[in-house]
């Protein structure tokens, strides 16, 4: 079980303090970085030192693969014809049936389908509304004509009348000088 550890709040910190905190946090993150690329260097080592094993294994997986492939194909109308799987002293093989998705017939593009499903079968066309808001976003601070006719005023004052803000989090960070340790 995860233990629950709470954040305490520091304050009235001086800025030698400060200057000393920022010290212990590069000198920490400078030796995790070092142990982490340790890590990455042994995991490396360890990598290669059996990928020429892992590709032969992979090789052999492949090609029983499709060995027991072909068997079942071959033999799917008498081994699988009640059950989708059968029992083997090594494991189980079988068939499964995927999720149900729709495809174009051949000539058919999704474009010229659309088409026809808006003509023989309307109820099933989406019509989609949703607030642009990449746009309002780009446009924000441009003038826009008013719809009731009373000239020109901003964007951001008509999108404050319709509810819309925009607003920016503000986060805090840390970021260490990294230096090149031999």
């Amino acid at each position: 079980m995860a233990k629950r550890v709470k954040k305490i709040i520091i304050t009235g910190v001086t800025r030698e303090a400060a200057d000393e905190a920022f010290a212990k946090y590069a000198k920490a993150d400078a030796e995790s970085a070092k142990i982490t690329a340790d890590i990455e260097l042994q995991c490396a080592k360890i990598r290669e030192k059996y990928a020429g094993r892992l590709a032969e294994l992979d090789a052999a997986k492949t090609v029983a693969f499709d060995t027991l492939q072909s068997f079942a194909t071959e033999n799917q109308a008498e081994l699988f014809s009640k059950k989708r799987s059968l029992d083997m002293a090594h494991g189980v093989i079988g068939f499964r049936t995927g999720t149900p998705k729709l495809k174009t017939l051949k000539g058919f593009t999704w474009a010229s389908a659309l088409q026809l499903v808006k003509e023989f079968l309307p109820a099933y066309v989406r019509k989609t509304e949703e607030v642009a808001k990449d746009k309002l976003l780009a446009d924000r601070d441009m003038d826009v004509s008013v719809k009731d006719g009373a000239g020109e005023v901003k964007l951001s004052q008509e999108m404050t009348r319709c509810g819309i803000q925009v607003v920016q989090d503000e986060t805090f960070y840390v970021e260490p000088k990294k230096e090149e340790t031999a």
